[in-house]
């Protein structure tokens, strides 16, 4: 089955083949798996349709991902997998790695030479069989040719200053009274990177994945 094929089944989800390969025993991959493509989004076209099939319920875009992609899956005979499922996490940084052309940055999250910071991974197809991939990949990273780093300056309390990401200090600022900015128009050191600019995500997006990050990691807010 060529990778083409794939990309015309997940359109209508607003999903893309975020590329592809073939597994060693030691990749982490499900045995009997012998071709596993990582399936994302870049840019707007994913959240687009998850706002028409959306239902409300908690975690709803892991949901809505877990449906659609799941009904992919059943549908070319594979088996879906989700970086939301664990722990035990699967290994989907170290896939994409292997599977596409992109690179750790500055800031700690994976780069892309067309895509910059705005494209992330939403699952995986494990196929049982030997699918034909193409050749070889980009193995340059974008980062290596930028002079300025300004993703790591640009943000409002240095969270990326000591080469660890400072996530308290991140989430406190970004869920206190001066972090509205990277609340509703994403990280501010993402928004930096000059690389991707196309796909940058919608605010109404960006708010979204802020507001679940914060959640997550359950910021402690100093009192004004």
């Amino acid at each position: 089955m060529p990778l083409k094929n794939i990309e015309t089944v997940l359109a209508p989800l607003g999903l893309i083949v975020r590329g592809a390969f073939h597994p060693d025993p030691g990749d982490g991959v499900p045995v009997g798996a012998e071709t596993l493509v990582l399936v994302g989004n870049a840019g707007p076209d994913m959240w687009h349709a998850f706002e028409k099939g959306r239902n409300g319920e908690a975690d709803a875009l892991d949901s809505w991902c877990r449906r659609g992609l799941s009904k992919v899956a059943s549908n070319l005979d594979a088996v879906a997998l989700f970086p939301f499922d664990g722990p035990p996490w699967l290994p989907f940084q170290t896939w994409a790695i292997q599977a596409d052309s992109v690179f750790p940055s500055p800031i700690g999250l994976l780069i892309h030479g067309t895509y910059g910071l705005w494209h992330a991974y939403r699952g995986a197809l494990a196929f049982a069989t030997r699918l034909d991939l193409p050749a070889g990949k980009n193995s340059v990273s974008p980062c290596e040719t930028c002079a300025d780093k300004l993703c790591l300056s640009a943000c409002p309390v240095e969270a990326f200053a000591t080469g660890v990401y400072d996530v308290p200090a991140c989430t406190n600022f970004v869920a206190g009274q001066g972090g509205a900015a990277c609340l509703e128009q994403g990280c501010a050191a993402r928004r930096a990177c000059p690389i991707g600019r196309d796909f940058v995500y919608a605010p109404v997006q960006a708010h979204h994945h802020m507001h679940h990050f914060v959640t997550a990691n359950r910021p402690i807010v100093d009192e004004p």
